[in-house]
């Protein structure tokens, strides 16, 4: 019974809806770093031509690059059937946009060129939002407990 309960998730898993799914996070994911990236030169930029740039501000720019890079691990982890890295970008997914838009919202945190550019960023991590609580993805990460 146990055998065929992984055949079906396998066949779940590797269906074209499934990957084709997966393949549009993943591009998602690739278009948020190069947001990411967008950002930190703009960061840079600003801060070459003599505006104040503050320490939030380049820590933001430096570390989102990098998160870019560990989720788009997470999630070809993700579709090669790792259920826990599914779960994990499933949840960062919501958190993020929520976590990066909330904070930018603060008044004196940061000017609001940087507050927009940051929402934009979030932009494709909201689609990975919905995709991975799409119908293709759940059904091939159903739970089983």
């Amino acid at each position: 019974m146990e055998t065929n309960k992984h055949t079906a998730e396998a066949a779940l898993l590797n269906s074209p809806r499934t990957q084709e799914a997966f393949d549009t996070a993943k591009n998602s994911v690739k278009v948020y770093g190069a947001l990411s990236a967008v950002a930190l030169l703009a960061v840079i930029v600003v801060s070459s031509s003599g505006h104040m740039v503050n320490t939030f501000m380049w820590v933001r720019a430096v570390l989102l690059p990098v998160v870019a890079v560990l989720i788009y691990r997470m999630t070809v982890s993700a579709s090669r059937g790792s259920r826990r890295t599914f779960e994990r970008v499933s949840a960062l997914a919501v958190i993020m946009p929520i976590a990066i838009i909330g904070v930018d919202l603060i008044p004196g945190v940061c000017p609001p060129w940087y507050a927009v550019m940051q929402a934009v960023c979030m932009l494709p991590i909201v689609r990975v939002a919905f995709i991975t609580r799409g119908s293709a993805l759940r059904a091939a990460f159903c739970k089983s407990r």
